[in-house]
């Protein structure tokens, strides 16, 4: 099976991409620059593990995203939520949080985008790295979106494209272990919701990833 695969440069899509690897070929790992605080990390992030697997990378620029959108993730000015560990807990706390990072229907533009480049390329499905973990704040993580975008691909391209995630059903941790058994280039991954040189350590992305580390680690 050819694969597009939506690689951001986090955790979820990375590991997404070594399991698309060995169910199938990989075409093409699409980046996406929308403005938001940490692009040049991501990108950078996503040319390391793409490159790591000898595949092809393209940055798609989405200069309208950045427009329009004025939350946290893209706009430096906003204020970005930091939860503590025990936030990550409570759906109340963390839908208000997902609110001040929310950017405008991205992932459906990121998957539309994605089936054209599939269609084109005889790709039959677009890896995406959703997870169950922060699904019930970002409605569209959920598998229920992901079964909606099928059915509207299943009428908007020919060759009916379809949109799945090997990490859909996973916590991060579980995640976190997965790629390791994966043999995944997690060293190269950037969690963080802010392009600093080094992770911020207090963004939901960030407590999400370090909480994921110690978890995996003390399953072992």
């Amino acid at each position: 099976m050819f694969s597009i695969v939506l690689l951001s440069g986090g955790l979820d899509s990375t590991v997404s991409l070594s399991q698309a690897l060995r169910e199938g070929e990989v075409k093409l790992c699409l980046t996406f620059d929308y403005g938001q605080q940490a692009r040049f990390k991501e990108i950078n992030a996503a040319a390391e593990i793409a490159g790591f697997y000898r595949l092809k990378h393209r940055v798609i620029p989405l200069p309208f995203l950045r427009e329009i959108t004025a939350t946290s993730l893209v706009n430096p000015d906003a204020d970005m939520p930091e939860p503590g560990e025990k936030d990550l807990n409570r759906p109340g706390k963390m839908a208000e949080a997902a609110r001040s990072v929310w950017v405008p229907n991205r992932n459906g533009v990121f998957i539309n985008i994605a089936a054209s480049f599939a269609e084109t390329m005889g790709c039959r499905q677009i890896v995406t790295g959703f997870n169950a973990e922060e699904a019930g704040t970002f409605p569209d993580n959920s598998r229920e979106y992901l079964n909606a975008c099928n059915q509207a691909l299943s009428f908007s391209t020919l060759s009916r494209v379809r949109v799945l995630s090997y990490t859909q059903m996973l916590n991060k941790a579980e995640i976190v272990r997965l790629g390791r058994r994966l043999g995944a280039p997690l060293q190269h991954v950037w969690p963080c919701y802010r392009g600093g040189e080094k992770i911020c350590g207090r963004c939901e992305s960030c407590r999400r990833y370090l909480r994921a580390l110690k978890e995996a680690e003390d399953l072992r």
